[in-house]
């Protein structure tokens, strides 16, 4: 049987995931020899995330256990599951890509961001492309499912929902604290470098075109429990 490799990716979802199911466990736990086992799990979490480099030495160890432990709710508010972010593939007459030069990383990327209380994840979008990249767009459809761990994302895990927008308005304009620079593209002359490394942008330009695309989500990966 060939040996299979292990990849730093690897080694974060299985952290994130520990993490997850201590952090739960010490949510709804009132036993305290529980308590220290869901601890010893978050502390053996924490040495593979800093060990698969998940945040470039920024943090070692203690400082991940700690900002675990202090983010540990009670009861159903303390279940951990991912957060949500909502993203937006918009085009314009010309069939090129809105793109957004992120502020934290310098990546490439189509307009996103968190989803905010009190709002639809459709109003989210229309919100987040305007502050972001300045122009105004209407929702059509969803187009995306993805998953951020997968994604090699850092930071929090979070599933992320894309919808195709219509752009009716606006002008473009980069937010001065969270793009560098924003701008229409075409397909064959994209800025770098992407965000996930690009394995969107087939899709997107797709979605563009008029083109008919299922949803397009992460597929369960074989025995995922084990996996």
């Amino acid at each position: 049987m060939p040996e299979k490799m292990v990849t730093d990716l690897d080694l974060v979802r299985w952290s994130e995931a520990l993490a997850g199911i201590a952090r739960t466990g010490l949510a709804f736990t009132e036993s305290l020899y529980e308590q220290e086992r869901f601890e010893e799990i978050l502390k053996v979490a924490a040495d593979i995330r800093v060990a698969a480099g998940h945040d470039e030495g920024r943090f070692d160890e203690k400082e991940v256990l700690a900002g675990w432990l202090d983010s540990v709710g009670h009861g159903v508010a303390g279940y951990v599951t991912p957060k949500v972010a909502v993203g937006a593939i918009v085009g314009n007459d010309d069939g090129e890509l809105l793109l957004i030069q992120r502020g934290d990383s310098g990546v490439w990327l189509y307009p996103t961001g968190w989803a905010d209380v009190g709002y639809s994840a459709a109003e989210v979008v229309v919100k987040e492309v305007e502050e972001e990249a300045g122009i105004l767009v209407e929702p059509v459809r969803l187009v995306a499912v993805f998953d951020g761990l997968r994604l090699g994302a850092r930071g929090l895990p979070f599933y992320s929902l894309v919808f195709q927008c219509r752009a009716v308005g606006g002008g473009l304009r980069a937010h001065p604290l969270e793009t560098r620079d924003v701008g229409w593209f075409a397909e064959d002359a994209l800025p770098e470098p992407l965000a996930g490394g690009g394995h969107w942008k087939y899709m997107a330009f797709k979605a563009i075109r008029g083109e008919p695309i299922d949803v397009v989500f992460d597929t369960p990966r074989p025995a995922i429990w084990r996996s």
